[in-house]
Order: structure tokens, then sequence, then C-alpha cells
């Protein structure tokens, strides 16, 4: 069966949204396998092409002086609301396609186990990034080690930006990944207002790591907003590969004192005109002539039947 080995990833135990483990804290610790060139990964990379087994190494260490019995999974990397990365409850792709050679390690004190594992690569699987983990659970604590899983063939960096919303002191929008690649995406904003620029932010990184299919929402600052103006804000967002998006929303800033000010006066005008109104129709009401009646003759009132003679 063919494979490839490469040097196989992971992100910081935080930054996949679990409770960090480590030696000082915990007395185990799960990372990639030590040797030769690979010493000191800080995650797994595989890359290959559809219906390749990757295979590589996780090592569990037990530096504490009593045994400890281990269970590893996969999972699939996730995207929180605002950006965070997490791991899925349910693994459907990378994490599914893991297999470990022992599920469940027991390590003896002061011993470090290195389990061999292999990822499965469907022959259907769409070409791209396929970010996952392995998750190490023990003790009631969970550790995680990222798989970064480059599917080889055409790929896709795309994104949209959607929901762009001015409140307050800061403008909030939502950010798609709408191809098939892991994007670090760059914003930058501006806004004008009636009388020229307001605001102008270079690109810039954001603090987030969007993943293939994903939506989170995010704000952008502005405590210096103008007090008095009518803007368009602009968001431009780039990314690696050609990847660009932008949106637009427009906002009206009045201050309150002036607000309030602005609808006491119209109410006042409103008021104003509609008494005009009435002064008028009750003078045409005095003043007209009503039906004149000749002395002795009767009076006739004629009702509308709404026939037609």
């Amino acid at each position: 069966m063919p494979f490839a080995v490469r040097a196989l990833c992971l992100a910081s135990v935080t930054v996949l949204g679990v409770a960090p483990v480590s030696v000082a804290d915990a007395d185990w610790s799960v990372v990639p396998s030590a040797g030769g060139a690979r010493d000191g990964r800080p995650y797994f990379y595989a890359e290959g092409a559809p219906g390749t087994v990757l295979q590589d190494t996780v090592s569990v260490r037990n530096p504490g002086g009593k045994p400890l019995t281990v269970r590893l999974r996969g999972a699939d990397a996730d995207n929180d609301g605002d950006g965070t990365l997490s791991v899925r409850a349910r693994a459907k792709d990378t994490g599914a396609w893991i297999t470990f050679a022992e599920r469940t390690v027991r390590i003896p004190a002061r011993t470090r186990a290195d389990v061999p594992f292999t990822v499965s690569v469907p022959a259907d699987t769409t070409p791209g990034d396929h970010p996952g983990a392995i998750l190490a659970s023990a003790g009631g604590r969970t550790a995680a080690v990222r798989v970064q899983l480059r599917v080889g063939g055409p790929a896709l960096a795309a994104l949209t930006v959607e929901h762009v919303r001015i409140h307050d002191d800061r403008i909030s929008y939502e950010l798609v990944n709408r191809g098939t690649t892991v994007l670090t995406p760059k914003l930058a904003v501006r806004a004008e207002g009636l009388f020229g620029a307001v605001l102008d932010r270079a690109p810039r990184a954001l603090p987030v790591e969007l993943l293939p299919g994903r939506r989170v929402r995010l704000d952008e600052p502005w405590p210096d907003r103008p007090a008095l103006d009518g803007v368009d804000v602009e968001l431009t967002v780039t990314a690696d590969g050609g990847a660009r998006a932008e949106a637009a929303a427009e906002a009206w800033f009045v201050p309150k004192a002036a607000l309030a000010g602005a609808l006491a006066g119209l109410a006042v005008c409103a008021g104003g005109a509609l008494w005009c109104v009435r002064r008028v129709r009750r003078s045409r009401q005095r003043g007209r002539p009503g039906p004149v009646v000749a002395a002795g003759q009767p009076r006739t009132e004629v009702e509308s039947t709404g026939a037609v003679m």
C-alpha cells in the first residue's frame, strides 16, 4: 500500500480550545515523536494525494511516579464563532481517517510511549487543507496535538465579507472561507465622511486562522468615531493565494442632544401646522352660507340613494 511520510501538525493545546496539559501541571504530555530532523516539532504536517495512506508516531510522556493510562482519538479542527480554534465533537474528516496502533496506552512511571498511527485519505477527498487533531485523555484532562493535512490537487483560496454593521464604537462583520485552504486574513478599513476620510487603517493580520468552509464574526474597534457625520465604511480583506473580498456599510452619527433638539423642533412644527389647518377649516365653516328657503314653503330634504337619473 503506498504511503508517504512527511514532517506530519499541532497547534498549542490552548489554541485548539482544549485544556492545556504539560509536565509541570499534570505530570504528562503528548507531542509529535522526536527523532532525527523531526525533533521539537510543534505539530504534525502531512501531505498526499487522495487515496494515500500517511503514517507517523505520537509520543506520550509520563515523568510521574505512577503508571498512566491514556486514551487516544482523532478529531476535526474547527472554528468557534469568534474565530478561536477548537475541535468538533464528532469527527467526519481528518479525525475520522486517523487510526492508532493502540487507542488505549498504559505507560509505566518515568517512561515514554511512542504510538504509531496512520492517516488514510479517501480516494474522493477534495483537494486542499483538512485540519485535524490527535486528542489524548487521562486523569480528567485532555491534551491536543494538531494534524495539518494537505490533500494534493487544485486548491482554491477564496473568502467573503458579509453583514457589516456599525455599532457605537465598533464595526462588526463576518468572514466566510469559501475556498479549500486555511486562511490567515488581513483587514484594511477606510471610512469617508461628508468632508473627507475619517478612518484609514492599513492592512493588518487578523488574530484568526480561518478554516475551509467556516464562518466567524469579528469586531473592529473604532473608539474615535465622528460625533456628527454621515460615513461610508469599506472593509477590504485579503489572504495568501489571491483571496480578496470587499464590503461596505453606511451610518449617520448624531449626538443625542442634537437628535433630541431636532425631534423637539419637528414636533413643534408639526403641532403648529396642525393648529393652522384647524383654524382654516373652522373659518370656512363659519363663513359658509346656508340653504335659502322661501317663507311659507316646506323644507325639502334630499336623500342620496346612489341611483343615476
